[in-house]
């Protein structure tokens, strides 16, 4: 008899411990601990510790293309920061666009290449793409953009 009445309390109570262990922060905030920034808004002088892009170019015209070509540019950098330069990902703005990156860190004063391939196939006329590199840069996102002007093979002449 008694574990009749006890049951509908422990059941209730079980459902909230549920829900509380179950629930969600709202915040959605990384904590401040977790990551590390020395790129504040009152101190812009920590930048000169970070690891910095220099790209030979960021911009290639790969000029006239047949339509159906694929056609790849190696983007050459060197790290000319004071530490390791560490690319987390890069991401093209189209499906038709596909890249190589070094998956390792590139210590200060070393070079690398981004290699950005680009399929024309089902493209006509001038095409702008971009590529964003996030890494541990000031500033993190790093933009490559490549350029064609596509021409179906029946035109060339």
């Amino acid at each position: 008899m008694k574990i009749i009445k006890i049951l509908p309390v422990f059941i209730f109570c079980s459902g909230m411990l549920m829900l509380a262990c179950n629930r969600q922060s709202d915040s959605g905030n990384i904590p401040a601990r977790v990551v590390y920034n020395p790129v504040s808004a009152d101190n812009q002088a920590n930048t000169d510790k970070l690891p910095r892009f220099e790209f030979k170019e960021t911009t290639h015209d790969f000029g006239t293309v047949i339509q159906g070509e694929r056609v790849s540019f190696a983007y050459k950098f060197k790290n000319t920061g004071n530490l390791d330069l560490l690319i987390a990902k890069v991401t093209a703005s189209c499906g038709c666009t596909a890249t190589t990156y070094p998956k390792y860190p590139i210590k200060p004063g070393e070079e690398s290449v981004v290699t950005i391939t680009f399929d024309s196939e089902g493209r006509l006329g001038v095409q702008n793409k971009s590529v964003s590199i996030v890494a541990n840069t000031q500033p993190n996102i790093t933009k490559l953009r490549i350029k064609a002007k596509i021409i179906r093979p029946e035109k060339i002449n």
